[in-house]
C-alpha cells in the first residue's frame, strides 16, 4: 500500500514562501493589512500555498454549524507543577460543563505550537486555552481564521482574552519579604539580594523582575545590573549560574530570589552539597509553589499562583462568549516558610 503523503500545513508554507507561520497565516486569512505585510509578501505566499497543495485554512474559513464538545489546552511542559496543576484543573472544569478535554504539551516550541493547534482545529474543537505560547500572535491568527474561540492562560496575548497571575504584585511581595528579612553581612560582596531564572523576553519574568528591582531600590537605594541573572529555565543552566556566583562573592548572597521551580530544582542541585550553615546567612525565596520545600534543610518563602482560579476565570470568559482582548490578572499567595524541628512543623516570619 503506498505511504499517504502528509497534509501541508502552515509550516510548510512558511519554509516554501522564506516567511515566518504569523506572516503567512496573516497572508491567507486576509488579515496582512491590518499587519502591514506588503503586497509582494502575501502574493509570493499565496503562490508558495497553491504550490504546495496548501488547503486547511481555506476550509477553517467556514463558520462551523455544530459543537464537537472537544475543548483543547496547549501547555509548555507538564512536569512542572503549576502547569500540571492547571491541566488538572481545566480537565475538571471542562467535563462540569459536558465537554471533553484534550491537553498538549509543545515543549515551549513555537513550530510545534503551530502543529498542535492546526491539529486540534482539525479535530473541530470548540475552543481553545493557549497556556505560555510561545508565540502567541502566530495561534492567535490560526484560531481566527478558523472561527476557533480562544483564550489566553498563564502569559497573556493582544488578539484574545488573557487570565494570568498578577506576577509583579507576587514578585513584589516576594521581593520586599526578602529584602526585609535579610541578614546583616560581614562581607559587603555578600550584602545584596540577587534575582536567578527565567528569560527577559517572557513577559512574566520580566514583571517580575521589574518588581524586584523597584523593591530593592526603594529599600536599599540601589541595584546594579548583575544582581539579575536571567538564565533561562533549565535547572543546569540555574546550578551554574548560582556556582560561579557564590565563587564570586565567597558564599550564598544575603537574598536570593529563584525565578520558577524549574530553576529552584537548578538551584536545589546545587545547594545539596553545601553544609547546614551556609544558609544561616540567608534568605531564598521561589516565584512558584512545591509541599516538599517545606521538608528542606532551610526555610524558603514560596508564591502560589492560582491555578485553580485562573482556569475557572478563563472558562467563564468561555462561557459568556467574550473575544475581547480584556485581560484579567489573579493574585497569588505568598507563602511562609516552614521548616522542621524535632519532627514538628513551625512556621517561620
Amino acid at each position: 500500500m503506498p505511504t499517504r503523503k502528509p497534509k501541508p500545513t502552515i509550516s510548510d508554507v512558511a519554509a516554501a514562501a522564506g516567511a515566518s507561520p504569523s506572516t503567512v497565516s496573516a497572508a491567507l486569512n486576509g488579515s496582512w493589512k491590518r499587519r502591514r505585510i506588503s503586497e509582494e509578501t502575501v502574493t509570493r505566499i499565496q503562490a508558495a500555498a497553491a504550490q504546495i497543495g496548501y488547503t486547511a485554512n481555506l476550509q477553517a474559513r467556514g463558520l462551523r454549524k455544530s459543537r464537537s464538545g472537544l475543548v483543547g489546552m496547549i501547555l509548555p511542559v507538564h512536569e512542572n507543577r503549576f502547569f500540571a496543576s492547571m491541566s488538572q484543573s481545566f480537565e475538571a472544569c471542562a467535563r462540569e460543563r459536558g465537554l471533553c478535554p484534550v491537553i498538549a504539551s509543545t515543549l515551549r516550541d513555537p513550530k510545534e505550537e503551530i502543529r498542535t493547534v492546526e491539529t486540534l482545529i482539525a479535530y473541530a474543537i470548540d475552543s481553545l486555552f493557549i497556556a505560555g505560547a510561545a508565540d502567541p500572535d502566530a495561534l492567535s491568527d490560526i484560531c481566527k481564521a478558523a472561527n476557533v474561540q480562544h483564550i489566553y492562560v498563564d502569559l497573556p496575548g493582544k488578539d484574545a482574552p488573557s487570565v494570568v497571575s498578577h506576577n509583579y504584585h507576587g514578585a513584589e511581595q516576594l521581593s520586599r519579604v526578602i529584602v526585609d528579612t535579610m541578614p546583616t553581612q560581614s562581607n559587603p560582596a555578600r550584602a545584596k539580594p540577587y534575582f536567578v531564572g527565567g528569560l527577559t523576553t517572557n513577559i512574566a519574568t520580566s514583571l517580575r523582575i521589574d518588581a524586584f528591582r523597584t523593591v530593592v531600590t526603594d529599600r536599599l537605594g540601589q541595584i546594579s545590573p548583575e544582581q539579575v541573572i536571567a538564565c533561562g529555565y533549565a535547572p543546569g543552566q540555574t546550578a551554574r549560574e548560582l556556582a560561579a556566583l557564590c565563587d564570586r562573592l565567597g558564599g550564598l548572597p544575603a537574598g536570593l530570589f529563584v525565578n520558577s521551580l524549574t530553576a529552584f530544582e537548578g538551584a536545589l542541585s546545587y545547594f545539596v552539597d553545601l553544609p547546614p550553615d551556609a544558609f544561616e546567612q540567608s534568605v531564598i525565596g521561589c516565584y512558584d509553589y512545591d509541599p516538599f520545600g517545606a521538608f528542606l534543610q532551610f526555610p524558603v518563602h514560596m508564591v502560589r499562583q492560582n491555578s485553580d482560579r485562573l482556569i475557572q476565570t478563563a472558562f467563564e470568559l468561555i462561557d459568556a462568549g467574550t473575544t475581547d482582548p480584556v485581560l484579567i490578572e489573579i493574585e497569588p499567595d505568598l507563602i511562609p516558610p516552614r521548616t522542621i524541628y524535632k519532627g514538628r512543623f513551625s512556621e517561620i516570619g
